[in-house]
């Protein structure tokens, strides 16, 4: 499947229950030695009641099915997940293009530090590591690095 078979547009109120499970799946493939810090119950409700009707939440689908979802607060990028089965196709990429579309002064972003893949990608299109804490500040405390785009900066 090519990414022009992809739809990306904001998420709607039905989306919720299929955007969870693929940030579920994502969260469990990408990071399996992180504890995660709320049940998939908690996280289900936090995407049906905040995430979705409350944030600027994006969705990649395929025919009609969430395969991908990002949500942006300004200028930061506070989620996107990739269901695993879609890897590697990217849709990523489009998610990313579309939040630099978006935020066009810049872009944040915090990652896990053990998640070198997701580190790859966000360096492969243009954020540059800034700040490196030890977890103090998620809730998994696990430590994390803050990403950083802005647009026309050389990359480090």
């Amino acid at each position: 499947m090519q990414t022009n078979d992809v739809v990306v547009r904001r998420a709607a109120g039905p989306d919720a229950a299929a955007v969870a499970e693929v940030w579920l799946r994502s969260f469990t493939a990408a990071l399996p030695g992180v504890r995660r810090a709320h049940t998939d119950d908690e996280v289900r409700a936090w995407i049906r009641e905040v995430v979705v009707p409350a944030r600027e939440t994006w969705v990649a689908t395929v025919d009609e099915t969430v395969v991908a979802m990002m949500v942006l607060d300004g200028e930061d990028l506070d989620q996107l997940y990739i269901d695993p089965a879609w890897h590697g196709r990217g849709i990523g990429g489009r998610l990313v293009d579309l939040a630099k579309e978006r935020s066009p002064s810049g872009l944040t972003l915090w990652t896990f530090q053990v998640n070198e893949a997701a580190r790859r990608f966000y360096e492969r299109h243009g954020f540059v590591a800034e700040e490196w804490t030890d977890g103090r500040y998620n809730e998994e405390r696990e430590p994390d690095v803050r990403y950083v785009w802005r647009p026309g900066r050389p990359r480090r």
